[in-house]
């Protein structure tokens, strides 16, 4: 449940206008503006700084003061008196990251996350909820970074690829360069391998066609995806590929 939840981040919400306000770019539910400084401000206490990395990712993935190990210790023995494994502590954190995200407190959700990755680091959820985070603050390298780690410790997980996938597709809009079509290509066929129903995954394949100028192909894809899930369906989008390319099966047509 909390998966098919998580992924609906995707496309439900954000749309990253780079371009243009089209081709189906959302990844993830708001765009709610956060705090990007790594950075205590000058003259803050050390249990400040703790605080403020713990809303960072991987707590800013900087060398631990005495403070921060302190607070990780007592964390984790609490958690060990109090949960089975550390295991199940990390899942609950997890959970509790992806409700946070749901109600766009991202500073909670991060830290939730983060608290999920000190429990266990190869629990991949931690990460892909990490980059939803990163996406949502608009750090989209960093989003990438998070999702990478994700994807090296689970290549199975169909959402966290298409998230890495909609990444490189927003790099190439940025640098057109032609590596992130080719790598977008390579992922998204290994989700749609994985699970031939999930539509969001042919939503952009049907974008990454209309980069490489394949309109029958992007056609062939957008169908997959009506066929799957129509309110998937990118409306801006569409216009931008009716401009390209009549509907091959004359289901959509430009508006008079």
């Amino acid at each position: 449940m909390k998966k098919i939840q998580a992924f609906s981040y995707l496309v439900l919400g954000l749309l990253i206008v780079l371009e243009s306000k089209a081709q189906t770019m959302q990844f993830v539910t708001s765009s709610r503006p956060a705090d990007t400084s790594n950075k205590a401000t000058g003259g803050a206490s050390e249990a400040t700084m703790v605080k403020n990395l713990h809303l960072l990712p991987l707590f800013g993935e900087v060398a631990k003061s005495g403070e921060q190990i302190e607070f990780e210790i007592n964390f984790l023995n609490d958690c060990d008196q109090n949960f089975p494994t550390r295991k199940e502590a990390s899942e609950f954190f997890s959970a509790r990251g992806w409700e946070y995200l749901d109600e766009g407190d991202l500073d909670t959700a991060c830290y939730r996350f983060n608290l999920a990755y000190l429990l266990n680091p190869q629990n991949a959820d931690t990460y892909w909820g990490l980059g939803v985070v990163c996406f949502q603050q608009g750090h989209i390298t960093d989003a990438e970074r998070m999702l990478r780690k994700g994807v090296d410790l689970d290549s199975t997980n169909v959402g966290m690829l298409v998230d890495l996938a909609t990444v490189d597709l927003i790099h190439f809009k940025e640098s057109s360069d032609k590596w992130e079509l080719m790598e977008a290509e390579q992922i998204l066929n290994r989700a749609i391998r994985l699970d031939t129903t999930f539509a969001t995954a042919y939503l952009k394949k049907s974008v990454l066609e209309f980069h490489k100028g394949n309109y029958d192909a992007s056609w062939d894809n957008l169908h997959k995806t009506r066929v799957l899930d129509i309110e998937l369906l990118d409306y801006d989008f569409m216009k931008e590929l009716l401009a390209k390319k009549c509907d091959p099966l004359g289901i959509f047509s430009t508006p008079n």
